[in-house]
């Protein structure tokens, strides 16, 4: 191969772009470049949200794209807040989203992340998604405050929160690294790597 591939990862949660990187380091066909766009928040189911906001990023940057969205979805919820979930943490706090589930015996649920992929830079052209999900918990909130909900969720299998894990125990089994590893295969396999 002679050299990586340049996509643009379109966000502006620099937690975010950190563990993105932080997953990517040493990844022969991707190369990462950032530019943070406030994108629309779309409404829908999260495919559909991730669709869109991937076709309004090619859209505006005219290049290939990535971009990514995050659920938290609560099994006695039906899923829900699912793609909402940026709106509940900022009105409810960490302490709220346990709290939802006070009057559920079923305290599970899983963590869901999906990139979006246009490869053409064209929003007419077709968006492929890759998502990767984590079961686990909906517990008290435990650890530190500097990164969305991951305080309140404990992954199955696991005595800590997100929040209360060293980043490289984190990256090694969230929905994110699952979700990006299923990308990065993607262009592993289309570079014939």
């Amino acid at each position: 191969m002679n050299g990586k591939k340049t996509i643009t990862f379109v966000t502006g949660n620099k937690k975010k772009l950190e563990e993105v990187a932080a997953m990517l380091k040493g990844n022969k066909s991707i190369q990462l470049v950032h530019k943070a766009v406030d994108l629309p928040e779309y409404q829908g189911t999260a495919d559909d949200v991730s669709r869109e906001k991937c076709k309004e990023a090619a859209r505006r940057l005219k290049s290939p794209v990535i971009v990514e969205d995050t659920c938290l979805c609560f099994n006695a919820m039906n899923g829900l807040p699912g793609p909402y979930i940026k709106w509940f943490l900022q009105e409810l706090k960490p302490e709220g989203l346990h709290k939802m589930l006070a009057g559920w015996d079923d305290k599970t649920g899983y963590a869901r992340c999906t990139f979006a992929y246009n490869a053409s830079g064209n929003p007419e052209d077709p968006v492929m998604l890759f998502t990767g999900n984590c079961e686990g918990t909906i517990v008290e909130p435990r650890g530190k405050r500097d990164f969305g909900w991951d305080p309140v969720f404990q992954p199955l299998g696991h005595e800590e929160t997100f929040a209360e894990m060293t980043p490289d125990t984190k990256n090694s089994i969230s929905h994110r690294a699952r979700a990006l590893q299923l990308l990065a295969t993607h262009f592993d396999e289309d570079a014939g790597a």
